[in-house]
């Protein structure tokens, strides 16, 4: 640098205001800093007319994963059979487990309680398990439970003949308690097996447990009931069990409103 550039740099540090050179940083006082030379950048990102030079990038967010597809919804899997051929299946599958012996209920039962009913029904009422009269006669819904459901279905009004009645599970659980999830696990293949054959144009769940076999729905009754949930396209009628309302009489209501619904179904 030679000597006129020197004096033109001392004249320039006196006319900004710097008061002495520290650690090779020009020091300024607060109130006389430099404006910034155009062209030439402060390096002092703190600056706020710096910062407004320098707009900020604001990253764009990340667009929101897709929805998932709705489930698709299960429907019936095999073909419809004409008659003779769906009495021939649930022969065929009545006769296989007669000697069934999948689940503990095996050991304790009279005898195996398969269905009852007309094979062409609208219409099937599906139960929880035998009691010790169905375990007796081999068939469902013939103790009070059953002349109570009996009652029911002549209201519609329908004959017992004209219906078909199943359980979930086909042997009777001991001192009539609760199916167990194993046993419904064994056990429920074949109470689907005999609605496929069938096709009812709507099912009748009756109870707890007939009602989380058909739509998963594992709270109170009173939750699900006046819904119309599907089973494999099929419309199903939550309701109380028989035996529920000999121990409540009082609640007969709810068993008129839920066969007036089912009625519904099947005039339309």
């Amino acid at each position: 640098m030679n000597l006129s550039d020197l004096t033109a740099t001392l004249e320039y540090w006196q006319t900004a205001g710097i008061l002495s050179l520290s650690s090779d940083r020009l020091q300024f006082p607060p109130e006389s800093r430099p404006s910034p030379i155009p062209g030439i950048s402060s390096g002092n990102n703190d600056s706020p007319a710096t910062q407004r030079q320098q707009p900020t990038h604001t990253p764009k967010p990340s667009p929101p994963p897709p929805p998932a597809p709705p489930p698709q919804p299960v429907t019936l899997t095999t073909a419809p059979l004409p008659p003779d051929l769906r009495r021939e299946k649930l022969d065929t599958l009545a006769r296989s487990l007669t000697d069934c012996t999948r689940c503990e209920l095996a050991r304790m039962r009279k005898h195996m309680v398969f269905g009852v009913g007309n094979i062409g029904a609208e219409v099937v009422f599906v139960g929880e398990g035998p009691g010790a009269e169905e375990d007796l006669r081999a068939e469902p819904f013939v103790g009070d439970a059953g002349k109570l459901l009996n009652k029911m279905i002549h209201a519609i009004p329908l004959q017992r003949h004209e219906v078909y009645i199943a359980n979930v599970v086909k042997c009777r659980p001991p001192d009539n308690r609760n199916p167990l999830p194993p046993e419904i696990d064994q056990c429920q293949p074949f109470l689907f097996e005999q609605l496929e054959t069938i096709r009812p144009k709507v099912i009748f769940a009756l109870g707890r447990f007939a009602i989380l076999c058909l739509t998963h729905h594992s709270g109170p009754i009173e939750k699900i009931r006046g819904k119309t949930p599907l089973w494999r396209g099929i419309p199903v009628i939550p309701s109380y069990h028989p035996a529920f309302y000999l121990r409540s009489p009082s609640r007969k209501k709810a068993a008129w409103e839920d066969l007036i619904r089912l009625k519904k179904i099947l005039l339309f």
